[in-house]
């Protein structure tokens, strides 16, 4: 039975020039203060053009519409051991992992804290039979956002849905050296070595295609940060990627990277876009950065011009 969706707006604004969304609403003085704003962002009462936003920076364009809403209580985030619940209805889990946590135990390492285990943990709390139903791995070292359906059928149903409109999924990684150019596609096949070490090859050999399109963010003559959006979903795609360009991600010795200054691979899943399997609502989700990454992006600074000399 599909679940009607509560969409009725508070209020609602269409921009006429770009800007950022925080100073779009404090522009508009939607509430008398700058904190009270933040909080319509903070407990997910904000759209932009029906999808919910929470980014304080997320960039509005001309004719974009922002609307505000009632506060959904089932929207509040839910702290737990190595990762956060960022929505919860009857059908899916959307959390946002921490690096370190593995994502599900593998034959190699049997863990007993895996999102996996602490999101079933939390399901039967509410009523034994609960039982979560991964979508998609992320790597232990890997943070951000990860989906879990409630039902095995939905599992099925989103999978196969997947294959045909894949859900749009966004990374922020920090690699070692400048890029020659600032965006393309990295186009590869992928095979596994018996010591699960994953290989990438130009041509096709028989192993998996992957897909990834990376656009730079900043960069300086040791570090760019990239923007990535992965058109398929393969064991380590991102990492054995971009070593496979000269760009390994810093901190991913397994893959390339001779640095380690945050002590964990800077990769982050911060942006998942696809439509809920019952409702057909279009779901948005951003996950900030990690505050290790996140201050080791604010330092990386493009060079200043040098000045001709008179």
């Amino acid at each position: 039975m599909k679940e009607k969706a509560h969409n009725t707006a508070l209020q609602e604004m269409k921009v006429s020039k770009p800007s950022e969304l925080l100073d779009f609403l404090i522009e508009s003085k939607v509430r008398k203060s700058r904190n009270a704003v933040k909080s319509l962002l903070t407990h997910k009462q904000i759209k932009v053009n029906s999808q919910t936003v929470t980014q304080y920076n997320y960039e509005l364009k001309p004719g974009d519409k922002v609307s505000i809403h009632k506060h959904d209580h089932k929207l509040d985030e839910k702290k737990l051991k190595g990762l956060t619940i960022i929505y919860e209805d009857k059908y899916i889990v959307v959390i946002d992992k921490e690096s370190g946590l593995l994502s599900v135990s593998t034959g190699k390492e049997q863990m007993k804290e895996t999102a996996y285990n602490i999101i079933s943990s939390y399901l039967k709390v509410k009523n034994a039979e609960n039982k979560p139903y991964i979508l998609y791995r992320l790597d232990r070292e890997t943070s951000g956002l990860m989906v879990f359906t409630k039902d095995p059928d939905l599992q099925e149903k989103l999978q196969k849905e997947w294959i045909l409109h894949p859900p749009k999924r966004s990374y922020i990684a920090i690699v070692d050296s400048p890029l020659a150019v600032t965006s393309g596609t990295i186009t590869s096949w992928l095979t596994e070595n018996k010591n699960f070490v994953v290989f990438a090859s130009e041509k096709d050999n028989g192993g998996l295609k992957a897909v990834t399109h990376y656009k730079v963010e900043k960069a300086n003559s040791r570090y760019t940060v990239l923007k990535l959006n992965a058109e398929t979903s393969r064991k380590n795609q991102l990492r054995v990627q971009l070593q496979f360009i000269g760009h390994p991600i810093v901190g991913d010795k397994k893959y390339g990277s001779k640095t380690s200054p945050i002590r964990r691979i800077a990769l982050h899943a911060n942006e998942l876009e696809f439509r809920h399997p019952v409702t057909k609502e279009k779901m948005y989700f951003v996950s900030a950065l990690p505050k290790k990454m996140q201050v080791m992006v604010d330092a990386i600074n493009p060079p200043k011009p040098k000045e001709d000399s008179e």
